[in-house]
């Protein structure tokens, strides 16, 4: 699988390591940047790139870093198309598979060890949508939002009943 990476430098160490990794479980790692490491950068032009390459390459992911992962999220959610979640735990790297079919997976380079990183980029990688109903008519739900800006109604207000 293709797996679009991006970064700042606080995730760029990061970026690496997990780079080297993907190829040793036959991935094909995009990096997007930083090519080299810059103290003074911006997260938002290498996250947006990754984003926007895994939103347009069915079957892609990405991964963005940054030392929180918070702003990378954000940023790579900006992206149409791009479901970017934050993960710090295995569970949290899974769910984000299973229950919202993220495609991109935001990481803190400076939240928890390298290995651990690694941990959570596996898992999400390897999780799949689980496809349930309830999942699928909230994706539903959100790709309507995305597309039209109209927010869903809420099951029994006043709106709804209209």
């Amino acid at each position: 699988m293709r797996v679009h990476l991006g970064s700042d430098h606080a995730g760029f160490h990061l970026k690496e390591a997990l780079a080297e990794r993907l190829v040793e479980l036959g991935h094909a790692p995009v990096d997007h940047g930083p090519v080299e490491y810059d103290p003074d950068d911006d997260y938002p032009p290498f996250v947006l790139a990754a984003a926007a390459a895994t939103a347009v390459e069915p079957g892609s992911m990405g991964i963005v870093i940054g030392g929180s992962g918070n702003g990378e999220a954000i940023a790579a959610n900006k992206v149409a198309g791009v479901r970017a979640a934050l993960a710090w735990s295995e569970q949290t790297a899974t769910l984000a598979r299973q229950h919202n079919d993220a495609n991109v997976l935001s990481l803190g380079a400076r939240m928890y060890t390298v290995t651990a990183a690694l941990t959570f980029a596996e898992v999400f990688l390897t999780t799949p949508f689980s496809g349930e109903q309830r999942h699928v008519r909230r994706l539903r739900m959100l790709s309507a939002y995305e597309r039209t800006g109209d927010v869903p109604s809420v099951p029994g207000s006043a709106s709804s009943a209209s």
